[in-house]
């Protein structure tokens, strides 16, 4: 479940092409601006032949403004780029795979209904006749496969694929199409411990074979376990780069956000009340009617945070969805406060009954990304009377209201106007925990709080967290994070194969029992006054 750094082959800062070579890319003097905002601010940065180069910085650092224009999805107003010593125009990305530049990018560009092999070869067919080219695709994937440990079924529709087997589909579209540069931006968000080892093992194979790795994260222990120098930026400049093997956490943290950051939770033992939330024998199916929650029963207390701790897929995300009425189960029951919630209650039905949710995927469930941030700042609170006149609704209200949160929860840019699509993840992110803490929620729940969120906004919106948990609230936290589960709950339950097979308290817990448990494998005894779950049979 760890990620161990191993060593590094080549100089002090992992470069295998000797003192003299040059950088497999040069960027220099690199200036950026979006109308007002500064987004790079003359940016030079060396990056090492046959590296693992980290880039890190808070959310609205420059870091991903600053590969896009490697990459050509953006031109620089000033500045050079050179690629292994040669000045390069990149205009557009065929400009950047020609110069041998791939990009894995956060949010995947994939087709899901076209299998794999379809999605690497969109783009580059070869012409009217395929099924030569196609034989000749499909037997250098299989190469290319073999050779990182990249293997998937080349036949298998992606959307079908996980997602850490679709992350091994766009490092393979990158590789057959020539990339001996390669940029991964956040590339574990949205991955388990487990694929996030493999992503490293992966990696490091890559570096060894002598093509060069950018990794943009704000994941400081996967930069100390994987890179070999690390460039720090802060509002749109680097303030540092330097051999990782010469720095560390705290001191890369302080960088980052300019200040001392706290890297753990600080927080006093709860003090929980009366149960809360009540559920009991719920079973929940998915879109196609599979059980994907079967029979799960827990309480939540006021005043604690339960997590749910689990491999992505395992019936989290359907059980959420269940409590925030989002999805309707199909057996058990709910109550809040000791009051039913019908089964066919919807999300506007749960709000009311003080339920908040913040969801696991931002982008689709969160926002809409073509609102302005103003609209995206009340969705699901649009009906309330502070917003609404008799006939239209208060504009200028919403837009002070959105303007306070993001001042509140330092959303950058503040600017209530800007399309919730054109900010970061991470303020993204901080813009929705807004909305929903704000409204002083009896219970919160909450997916994947921290997920593509900076080391100072992680700090943040843990604090808000615990103050919620402290004015007596119950909180229902979803996150493969280990690091976060365990730092943040009182008591935490782990799900497989839609139950749950164990429950902890938080002060027990370790990431090897927990892994186990994440696994399918029962704790060694049952939490006391409760049997175990029965099991699936784990591979």
């Amino acid at each position: 479940m760890s990620i161990d750094a191993e060593p590094v082959p080549g100089t002090a800062a992992g470069g295998t092409g000797g003192a003299s070579a040059p950088p497999a890319i040069a960027l220099i003097g690199i200036d950026k601006r979006f109308g007002t905002v500064h987004a790079n601010r003359d940016v030079s940065v060396d990056i090492a032949r046959g590296t693992v180069h980290g880039i890190v910085g808070e959310n609205g650092a420059g870091k991903s403004t600053l590969m896009s224009i490697l990459y050509g999805f953006y031109q620089a107003d000033r500045g050079e780029i050179r690629v292994n010593g040669q000045p390069c125009r990149i205009g557009r990305p065929e400009d950047a795979l020609a110069a041998g530049i791939g990009m894995v990018h956060q949010h995947f560009m994939l087709v899901d209904p076209f299998t794999v092999l379809e999605n690497v070869l969109l783009g580059r067919e070869g012409g009217a006749r395929l099924s030569g080219g196609l034989a000749d695709a499909r037997a250098t994937l299989e190469r290319l496969a073999r050779e990182h440990a990249l293997e998937v079924d080349l036949d298998t529709p992606v959307g079908a694929l996980p997602v850490g087997l679709q992350q091994r589909v766009e490092i393979l579209k990158a590789l057959y199409r020539g990339a001996e540069i390669l940029i991964l931006d956040e590339p574990t968000g949205v991955l388990t411990p487990q694929e996030a080892d493999h992503l490293f093992h992966i990696l490091r194979s890559l570096r060894d074979q002598g093509r060069t790795i950018v990794l943009i994260t704000h994941k400081l222990r996967e930069i100390m376990a994987i890179t070999d120098a690390v460039t720090v930026m802060r509002r749109g400049a680097v303030v540092a780069t330097v051999p990782t093997a010469e720095t560390d956490r705290d001191a890369l943290a302080e960088l980052m956000v300019g200040r001392k950051v706290l890297l753990r939770v600080d927080k006093t033992p709860a003090k929980p009340g009366p149960v809360l939330l009540d559920v009991a024998g719920l079973s929940v199916a998915d879109g196609r009617g599979a059980a994907r929650v079967k029979e799960v029963s827990f309480q939540v207390r006021r005043g604690e945070i339960l997590a749910i701790a689990g491999v992505s897929g395992n019936g989290q995300s359907e059980l959420m969805a269940a409590i925030a009425g989002i999805r309707h189960p199909t057996a058990g029951r709910l109550a809040i406060a000791g009051r039913p919630i019908a089964r066919t209650a919807d999300a506007h039905d749960t709000r009311r009954l003080g339920i908040a949710h913040v969801p696991e995927d931002r982008q689709r469930e969160g926002l809409v990304t073509s609102f302005e941030a103003n609209e995206c700042a009340i969705l699901g609170y649009h009906d309330d009377p502070a917003y609404n006149g008799p006939v239209l609704m208060h504009h200028r209200a919403i837009v002070a209201d959105c303007v306070a949160k993001m001042q509140d929860y330092d959303v950058r840019p503040c600017n209530a106007h800007l399309p919730g699509g054109n900010f970061s993840g991470g303020n993204q992110q901080k813009l929705i925990v807004a909305r929903e803490i704000e409204r002083d929620p009896d219970l919160l729940i909450v997916g994947q709080p921290t997920r593509g969120v900076d080391i100072g906004a992680i700090e943040f919106i843990h604090q808000r967290l615990i103050a919620l948990r402290d004015r007596g609230k119950a909180i229902l936290l979803v996150s493969v994070e280990l690091d976060e589960v365990m730092s943040l709950a009182d008591r935490i339950l782990v799900m497989f194969d839609g139950r749950i097979v164990g429950e902890i308290a938080a002060a027990d817990a370790d990431e090897r029992t927990l892994g186990l448990m994440m696994a399918g494998i029962a704790p060694e005894a049952p939490p006391p006054g409760r049997p175990p779950a029965p099991l699936a049979k784990s591979a």
